[in-house]
């Protein structure tokens, strides 16, 4: 009776706890997998050091599969799931109730444990067509993606900063293949997306076309930074798509939310799991992205606060004064 009554109390002490991903073929959802891994440490484990997880004792996480920040951040609101990724942006205009969430009411209880990765806004044109910045755009076909969509409002914020509007050009709504498409065709001169480097879509035109990335830079690039919290000056690397330079442009993050309401001590355990030099080796091995998960840009481009928990393990490591 006695064993009955232990695995009774392990039973008790189990803690479950889901991270809202994104599509199956998508980076959201193996980074997610990873981070699951990092985090969990079910009862029986080995000690941490030896082999065993470094995560917070009892607790079993999981990657769930969905349709990626919009989504996550609704179903974390709810209560649905305990915590998510989204794009910063994203997140951002939920929590305001501005952007593409104008008119909805603010998601006041959102909070951050960390930023991941960068996914750069990529403003894509042939090498030949004489478009050489932003303000050049004036006049020209260019596909802003769909309206409602994060890409949308990205590019209309980065046409602002530039002095142009929407009605300064001729705004198509493509999205990933059909943009790459229209350009070879000659139906756009130019498309936004905004992706982890290297796009998939972006590899395959680079080796078809000659194309090029315009500069997102200067004073617009330092004005939407000051302004937007979720936005970070970045540059994709030269040779990350076939023929082309290095690009200075803006990111946004992908990064890891949670509800207000959750525990403190938990989400302070689940935020020193995720940095623990043991969960290192996991995110270097287990995905591309995930060798670009460290605690330098921890808390790059955060536009909603962190949680009281998130918080209180930043201090601790000197990552907030």
């Amino acid at each position: 009776m006695v064993a009955g009554t232990m695995s009774f109390a392990s039973a008790q002490d189990l803690k479950f706890f889901t991270i809202g991903t994104g599509g199956t073929a998508y980076t959201y959802y193996p980074v997610g997998g990873v981070i699951a891994n990092a985090i969990s440490k079910p009862p029986g484990s080995r000690e941490c050091g030896q082999g065993g997880s470094c995560g917070v004792d009892g607790l079993i996480a999981s990657a769930v599969s969905s349709r990626g920040s919009v989504d996550n951040v609704n179903a974390i609101i709810s209560g649905l799931r305990d915590s998510g990724f989204s794009q910063s942006d994203v997140a951002y205009w939920a929590y305001t109730g501005t952007g593409t969430m104008e008119g909805k009411a603010p998601a006041k209880d959102l909070r951050t444990i960390a930023a991941l990765f960068e996914e750069h806004i990529h403003l894509v044109a042939l090498e030949k067509s004489g478009i050489n910045s932003v303000a050049d755009l004036k006049g020209k076909v260019v596909s802003l993606d769909e309206p409602g969509s994060g890409t949308y409002v990205d590019a209309k914020l980065i046409l602002e900063a530039n002095g142009l509007t929407t009605k300064d050009v001729t705004a198509e709504a493509l999205k990933g293949n059909a943009a790459s498409e229209a350009l070879r065709n000659g139906k756009i001169d130019a498309f936004f997306v905004v992706a982890g480097y290297p796009a998939g879509s972006l590899v395959e035109l680079a080796s078809a076309e000659d194309i090029k990335l315009v500069p997102i830079d200067g004073e617009a690039a330092k004005s939407l930074t000051d302004k937007y919290g979720f936005f970070s000056q970045s540059e994709i690397p030269a040779g990350t798509y076939e023929g082309v330079n290095g690009t200075p442009t803006v990111a946004v993050g992908a990064q890891w939310y949670t509800n207000a309401k959750q525990d403190e001590t938990l989400i302070y355990n689940i935020t020193k799991a995720l940095w623990n030099k043991e969960s290192r080796k996991l995110l270097d091995v287990g995905h591309a992205k995930g060798k670009t998960i460290t605690t330098d840009t921890a808390l790059a481009g955060i536009g909603v606060p962190l949680h009281p928990g998130a918080e209180k393990f930043y201090k601790e490591a000197g990552l907030i004064k």
